[in-house]
């Protein structure tokens, strides 16, 4: 069973690939290029969205049982996975 945070971001997935769709679509049919930008960006608004639930309900689950569990190495490596992912995100 999913968490809440893996529904929500599975929710956003599936629209932001439904609308991938669209804007494929558009492309192909010569759409009005403002109106591609502004599908492409509800798109990547989506997929933030996506993302943001998925790091909360990490860092409320593994993360947080990492950091109070006596593994420094799980710890170090919890820490550095979110560093990661946060450098990542500011592409």
């Amino acid at each position: 069973m999913l968490s809440p945070n893996k529904q929500k971001a599975l929710l956003n997935a599936k629209k932001a690939y439904t609308s991938l769709g669209r804007i494929v679509k558009m492309l192909e049919d010569n759409k009005y290029c403002v109106d591609v930008m502004q599908q492409n960006l509800a798109v990547i608004g989506l997929l933030k969205s996506a993302n943001n639930f998925l790091l909360e309900g990490h860092l409320n689950s593994c993360f947080k049982n990492a950091i109070v569990s006596k593994d420094e190495k799980m710890q170090e490596e919890k820490i550095q996975e979110i560093i990661k992912v946060t450098k990542l995100s500011q592409k």
